[in-house]
């Protein structure tokens, strides 16, 4: 019995953990009419498509619903959505990041905003509950009309939720998720606002939201969609313009492997373990916002953002050199 419990204690002391995985959930929902159809359906094969080639993230852990259940897709369905999110719950480590984005049309009736399903829909609460329990970082991009009011219902902390409107009112189609797409494609350079070579979710958000306001400029029309983004956990929300403590999360939080983690050199290893020892000092200090004097937050804050740019910079020049 001794030397089984040995073995099995050495065992356990030579396990590696698994290095974080990236989950990917796509909701095309009902699209009324054939034209929206094909719309969604390029824009979610393009995501699915570039994350798996350029974000190594496998077929194996992308799950796409969508209007029609066919080419072996399932129908978007709200009882397939709660199955998914379940298969997910049981298998998503406390590491791992899920991405979930929602294609189609939305509405509001004057309580609560729902996303169009394919049957029933869908409220913004119903999401809530189906996302409760699954652990690790959550990424909600809701990008359908009248989707301001998932911002609230779905803030939570470790969790970044975009929305392509800031207000329940707006019942117009929204060019937010095209953008948004569009930022994991080589043609938009430009959302690499920092030139890492990497796509963070502040930087996809930023660039979907500014190229939406484009848009309307360019056609000399008055902008229907004001993008926002929560990660602060209390549910307002900022746009990119705007300072606020929402898009610190976002700013640090990738799809693909950190490469950092594969160079093998140990000096960067301690390094990597410097940048999460700051950024769950981070998290906590934003925690204890409300309970500090505002004048020592924003000193503290200032100091561990730039300790984590420091250190985040030290890593790349090292993985370079």
């Amino acid at each position: 019995m001794g030397v089984l419990l040995g073995t099995a204690h050495l065992c356990a002391q030579d396990a590696v953990p698994s290095p974080p995985q990236t989950r990917v959930l796509i909701v095309s929902g009902a699209a009324g009419s054939d034209e929206y159809a094909e719309q969604q359906k390029k824009w979610r094969e393009t995501l699915v498509g570039q994350l798996a080639t350029r974000f190594t993230v496998p077929a194996s852990r992308t799950v796409v619903l969508a209007e029609k259940a066919d080419d072996g897709l399932q129908a978007a369905t709200a009882v397939n959505v709660r199955q998914a999110l379940a298969a997910i719950r049981a298998s998503q480590g406390t590491a791992d990041t899920l991405l979930v984005v929602l294609f189609g049309h939305g509405t509001f009736d004057g309580v609560d905003a729902k996303f169009n399903l394919v049957g029933p829909d869908l409220t913004s609460r119903e999401w809530r509950d189906a996302l409760a329990g699954i652990p690790g970082r959550i990424v909600f991009v809701q990008t359908a009309s009248a989707s301001f009011p998932f911002l609230a219902a779905l803030a939570a902390p470790n969790r970044v939720v975009m929305t392509a409107t800031d207000s329940p009112q707006q019942k117009y189609d929204t060019v937010f998720g095209e953008h948004f797409v569009a930022a994991f494609t080589p043609e938009a350079a430009e959302a690499d606002l920092d030139k890492d070579g990497r796509i963070s979710m502040w930087e996809a958000f930023a660039y979907a939201a500014e190229a939406s306001k484009r848009y309307y400029q360019q056609r000399g029309q008055l902008s229907v969609e004001r993008a926002l983004l929560d990660d602060s956990g209390d549910g307002v929300g900022r746009d990119v313009p705007k300072p606020g403590e929402d898009g610190l999360l976002a700013s640090r939080l990738f799809l693909d492997p950190d490469p950092a983690t594969a160079s093998g050199d140990p000096s960067v290893t301690l390094l990597i373990g410097r940048r999460n020892t700051l950024e769950t000092e981070l998290d906590e200090l934003r925690r204890k916002k409300g309970f500090m004097p505002a004048d020592d937050y924003e000193r503290e804050l200032e100091r561990v953002i730039v300790d984590i740019a420091r250190v985040s910079r030290d890593i790349r020049r090292r993985i370079k050199s």
